[in-house]
């Protein structure tokens, strides 16, 4: 396979970090952590869902497991804020260097504090998004949180709205 420059840049940033992972690509999509699920063949909840949200108008990167759905008052809990809000395509993009659909956990443009939903600790392998919609690798979730630096917390709403959420 022929990686992309972003997804590339993912591996690059992982070998950096210690950990091994191969890129994958599904050219049907990944997308949204149902479609990811779909491709891959796992279960929805080991998807990550790289999410940005602004606490307290810096940028802060959740990885969430595809099954849950972000608390932002749970995040304002952990991180201490007094306002929590989803980013914006254009704030996302600023601060990780890529688009919606496809924001790994790692190989960002600036070091984003990063917050783990305890969910993904469950599974003994997790998927996340490799810098496209397309591409996709697998990861064990503790060296994922460690590699991340990711802080471990409950995350998740208690009652889903909707799992609409992008991954």
């Amino acid at each position: 396979m022929i990686m992309s420059p972003s997804s590339r840049r993912v591996a690059e940033a992982a070998r950096d970090l210690g950990l091994a992972i191969a890129v994958r690509e599904f050219p049907e999509g990944t997308h949204t952590a149902e479609d990811a699920a779909r491709a891959i063949g796992v279960d929805v909840g080991q998807i990550v869902k790289s999410l940005v949200f602004l606490v307290d108008g810096r940028p802060v990167l959740c990885l969430v497991s595809g099954l849950n759905r972000l608390d932002p008052k749970r995040l304002a809990i952990v991180t201490g804020a007094s306002q929590v809000r989803r980013a914006g395509a254009g704030a996302v993009e600023r601060a990780t260097g890529f688009a919606i659909g496809g924001i790994p956990p790692f190989g960002h443009k600036q070091r984003l504090p990063v917050y783990c939903d305890r969910d993904l600790m469950a599974y003994d392998v997790v998927w996340a998004a490799a810098g496209t919609p397309r591409e996709v690798f697998s990861v064990e979730p503790q060296q994922l949180a460690q590699a991340c630096g990711a802080t471990v917390a409950d995350l998740k709403a208690s009652l889903p709205e909707s799992r609409e959420e992008e991954a």
